[in-house]
């Protein structure tokens, strides 16, 4: 039997990146999954590429009804939620000079509120499904500071606190809470809103001189979704070739 044979998945910001190469491992590891962004023309081609066991549905991570429509779609489609992985996010470099309310609202709404909400909501269906697995996405930038990353900074050293909180409140309903802390990966959101001369910086400081794959990161995802790490709760897990060791 595979790993995730039976369960239900909901994936967030899953139309490219990181979020793509997890829903696409979930689906080989058996589970049902909706994959979730606001790109629907993107979403709707890789679901479709996946098979039954997948759907799409538009969602904006920052919008309670939004989040309660996929739910309801969820379970009406394949039952309760088994795994949530909170990987919707945006990254807007600026010189702190230059960062407007705006940008930080924005990633502040997507980053940490998204989350909140995607627990928020699914929490419910995971008490009664009897378990399950939240993986919520942070970053290395959850435990160092960047230049001209503030808000970035802030939601992803949030999602640290948020994960820990819950994992204490969840334990009880047989719910486990991790988060995984990409270092610099390759994926459409850091080729496009990330500077070349940071992208470089990012590959010299990582003792494995090179980038991550997004499939790499998916894998880390599968490991915590799946009853391999049944006894990890409130933990942090690195994907980053060494750059924080």
């Amino acid at each position: 039997m595979k790993k995730l044979q039976n369960k239900v998945a909901i994936v967030t910001g899953a139309a490219q990146g990181i979020g793509a190469a997890t829903a696409q491992t979930l689906v080989e590891a058996g589970a049902s999954v909706v994959l979730c962004d606001i790109n629907e023309h993107k979403g709707k081609l890789l679901t479709e590429s996946l098979g039954e066991q997948a759907i799409f549905i538009r969602l904006d991570v920052a919008k309670r009804d939004e989040w309660e429509h996929v739910l309801r779609e969820t379970e009406q489609c394949f039952g309760h939620v088994d795994i949530l992985v909170n990987n919707a996010g945006i990254v807007i470099q600026k010189p702190f000079s230059e960062a407007t309310d705006e940008d930080y609202h924005k990633t502040y709404m997507i980053n940490q509120f998204g989350v909140y909400l995607g627990m928020h909501v699914c929490y419910p269906s995971m008490v009664q499904a009897g378990g399950g697995s939240i993986i919520n996405v942070s970053s290395t930038s959850g435990f160092v500071g960047k230049a001209g990353l503030m808000a970035y900074n802030a939601t992803k050293f949030a999602v640290r606190g948020m994960t820990r909180s819950a994992a204490l409140e969840f334990a009880k309903d047989n719910i486990r809470v991790n988060s995984v802390h990409p270092g610099f990966i390759h994926t459409p959101m850091t080729d496009e809103n990330i500077s070349e001369a940071y992208k470089q910086k990012a590959i010299a400081d990582t003792p494995l001189k090179r980038g991550g794959d997004a499939k790499e990161v998916a894998k880390m995802v599968l490991f915590l979704a799946s009853d391999d790490s049944s006894f990890s709760t409130g933990s942090e897990f690195l994907t980053d070739g060494g750059r924080l060791a």
